[in-house]
């Protein structure tokens, strides 16, 4: 047991290329700050997720200190196939987080994708999609220092203006044994601007690894229109999760069993107020009227959103 890890007995590992080369699309769950832990990523795998990523995790604090080991990062035996993802800028502190994760996680992720500004500014996210040969040089490096040929490598990246460097990139860190690739269809300076599902193509067609689609997937349909406009391997979704944690399962909007699992769920594993509050409001957009809102978006205590969820709607 690693000195500052959380983890109940025995984990299943499993080998996430498995899912890759089932003929079927991977349904993925983003790697969301705050939001994407262990107990969401148990709820959204009860409805149709393959495949959970943790938020992510600066490699730097996590391989120095065991309390960031802590307080980041939890799982259980049930939580596989499972990729932690981390922001790394220098090779071996990527490897020593990956060894220290290797036991109790499927795969770890690069991030070459955050455009937030402090991440750019620290040298991690998406300003690595202009260091290719870094990024290839990460990827080496983890893939020869870790035994297990199961363990993914994967990195998730933002797409260049001119996606001739885009391709040259993922070209590069397929060479050096990246694992899949998650392409987010948004240059670095995108933020709401329609996904570009063209170039996403365009570098599936480049490449002989998975790719996943990343980006505007709010539903099941959604999911499957970017599958056939882009021919890629998975989707991945992040908002449209947190709005709809059964989409997956083909939900159009929450069920209220879904709900009731995320409340059994978040009591069970000590969900701090915040986060537990924050994912109902998320889930309920959609199903309650302004008025509702405005009485459940102030609730202040585990207590009271109980008596509101029982009195409302019976759950």
């Amino acid at each position: 047991m690693t000195g500052g890890i959380r983890e109940t007995k025995e984990c299943q590992l499993k080998d996430p290329m498995d899912l890759f080369h089932s003929g079927q699309v991977v349904k993925i769950c983003a790697p969301m700050v705050r939001y994407s832990k262990l107990a969401f990523r148990t709820l959204v795998r009860k409805y149709s997720c393959d495949l959970c990523y943790t938020p992510m995790i600066v490699a730097a604090d996590f391989v120095r200190s065991a309390k960031a080991r802590d307080s980041e990062f939890t799982t259980n035996k049930g939580d596989h196939p499972l990729i932690v993802q981390f922001a790394a800028k220098e090779a071996q502190v990527l490897c020593d987080a990956a060894r220290i994760i290797c036991p109790f996680a499927d795969g770890i992720d690069l991030n070459c994708g955050c455009p937030q500004r402090w991440a750019i500014s620290e040298g991690y996210g998406a300003c690595l999609i202009n260091k290719p040969e870094l990024v290839k040089d990460m990827v080496r490096h983890v893939r020869s220092q870790i035994d297990n040929p199961k363990f993914s490598v994967s990195i998730k990246i933002r797409i260049h203006e001119d996606l001739k460097r885009t391709v040259d990139l993922c070209q590069k860190a397929e060479a050096a044994g990246v694992s899949w690739i998650t392409v987010h269809g948004r240059s670095i300076e995108e933020r709401h601007q329609p996904v570009h599902y063209d170039a996403i193509k365009i570098i599936k067609q480049s490449m002989s690894i998975p790719i996943v689609a990343n980006g505007d997937i709010k539903t099941l349909k959604d999911a499957e229109n970017v599958h056939h406009l882009t021919e890629a391997d998975g989707v991945m979704v992040a908002r449209g999760l947190l709005a709809n944690p059964a989409m997956f399962a083909g939900y159009e909007e929450t069920p209220f069993q879904c709900i009731q699992d995320w409340v059994d769920i978040a009591l069970e594993h000590g969900t701090p107020f915040t986060c537990f509050h924050h994912h109902l409001m998320y889930m309920m957009e959609r199903i309650t009227s302004k008025q509702e809102k405005k009485v459940f978006n102030v609730l202040s205590s585990t207590s009271a959103v109980l008596d509101y969820l029982n009195d409302h709607y019976g759950v």
